[in-house]
């Protein structure tokens, strides 16, 4: 099912990733994985708090990694709040989680996310999956 959000295809060189992360060493590690693939334009907020405001500083957004576990407002308030801003609502937004369940997946989906990662992520993987949603596909693992 294609939406909005879907549509574009983005060059990993291209792209301008914000990662929503309040843990260093997960930041740190996924920076490095999309540094390894291209990417060159990679922002850290480490709370949902604010998201919004401090995506709209960025020159573009072209994917939002969201954690859910968050200190001040969770994955799923930041979500709703990108969402309703204008200039994000068609942002394609991909939970990466330690809280990986087929519970928790169902639950993101029928949030608006638009895939699911599951912490410990895979280093090997990592890269393709995120290729594939800069394709516009939606990827959902939970990593088992």
């Amino acid at each position: 099912m294609e939406n909005e959000r879907t549509k574009t295809t983005v060059d990993p060189k291209n792209a301008h990733i914000l990662v929503v992360e309040d843990n260093v060493s997960n930041f740190v590690l996924i920076a490095r994985l999309l540094a390894f693939m291209g990417v060159q334009k990679c922002e850290w907020k480490t709370t949902g708090w604010g998201v919004v405001d401090f995506a709209n500083t960025m020159q573009q957004v072209d994917l939002i990694l969201m954690d859910l576990r968050l200190p001040h407002e969770d994955g799923y308030d930041a979500l709703r709040q990108i969402r309703e801003d204008e200039r994000l609502s068609a942002t394609r937004v991909v939970v990466v989680t330690a809280h990986g369940s087929q519970e928790e997946m169902n639950k993101a989906k029928a949030a608006g996310f638009d895939g699911f990662l599951s912490k410990p992520l895979d280093a090997d993987l990592f890269p393709e999956q995120i290729r594939r949603i800069l394709e516009g596909e939606e990827v959902w693992d939970l990593g088992i």
